[in-house]
């Protein structure tokens, strides 16, 4: 090792990359998680060459302990349908059974998670069909998709993508409509509680819900003392959907019937269905994401 390797080599992990057939690696340590075969399966029916990462290998005496890529291994092996298959492993020679345990510990200690946001821009920039209609829907109503609370714009990424999924286009595009049409904008209606309550009501009642008298009545309140009575009533979303019901209801001859909040399943709409009007193993790790909350 010359000078300049040297002064370096302490930020550098000596290790050797290695094509090991998947036969050939054990992760039957101790310290190990259990395999999740409901990941694996779901991870290779949507398998992806460039999510792939080498995996981490100690060879202790002449054996291949994996301690960081026990699930990569699986998912290609059932993807593949061989153990035969070779994968790509960063081999450490260096290193005891207790060091090892101890990587795997806190493999994800200082690790950054994706936001929402960040996700979504990333699929934006990637060309993905989803994103690019949910963008293009929020801005026809003058909005944007922002990182953070704000005025003209929705942070509740992960929300907006649940509603496209769960109830198409249409039903994003009326949570949006009467999100819109009763606050006029105001910041916190686009909270995540409040985009999923409206959803809810959506999705139990249909057309017998009038739009006209939801934004008349719903509009009577404010955004805040709409939060006050969800918050008296329940937490998350039902709440807020409870809240707008009671509103919705009052003086009102054909009252929504509160138990359809509880009763009625979503009906799931093709997300992909337009009319001509419309204009950290990568996928193999398993990670959590979280709506920016709105303010107020």
């Amino acid at each position: 090792m010359n000078e300049i390797e040297e002064s370096f080599s302490k930020y550098v992990p000596n290790v050797n990359y290695e094509l090991i057939p998947i036969k050939n690696l054990v992760s039957n340590q101790d310290y190990q998680r259990n395999l999740s075969q409901k990941h694996v399966q779901k991870a290779a029916a949507h398998f992806d060459l460039y999510q792939i990462n080498p995996v981490k290998v100690s060879r202790r005496d002449g054996i291949n302990y994996v301690f960081n890529g026990q699930h990569t291994i699986e998912i290609i092996a059932l993807v593949s349908g061989s153990r035969e298959t070779p994968v790509w492993c960063m081999v450490y020679d260096d290193l005891i059974y207790t060091k090892e345990a101890d990587i795997f510990a806190n493999q994800m200690k200082y690790t950054k998670p994706l936001m929402p946001f960040e996700i979504f821009m990333a699929n934006i920039e990637a060309g993905s069909d989803k994103q690019l209609i949910i963008k293009e829907l929020v801005e026809s109503y003058d909005l944007e998709i922002t990182s953070s609370a704000s005025p003209g714009g929705i942070c509740a990424v992960a929300t907006l993508e649940n509603i496209y999924d769960k109830s198409g286009y249409h039903g994003l595009d009326r949570v949006l409509r009467l999100c819109v049409g009763t606050w006029e904008g105001v910041p916190q209606s686009f909270s995540a509680n409040m985009l999923n309550g409206i959803s809810r009501v959506i999705t139990a009642y249909g057309d017998t819900l009038k739009d006209n008298l939801f934004k008349e009545r719903l509009g009577r309140i404010s955004v805040k003392e709409l939060a006050r009575t969800a918050r008296d009533r329940r937490a998350g979303s039902l709440g807020f959907a409870e809240a707008i019901v009671i509103t919705y209801n009052k003086k009102n001859h054909s009252a929504l019937p509160m138990e359809k909040l509880y009763t009625h399943k979503t009906r799931k709409e093709n997300p992909m269905k337009k009319t001509e009007q419309d204009t950290s193993d990568g996928q193999y790790g398993e990670t959590t994401t979280i709506d920016a909350p709105a303010s107020g």
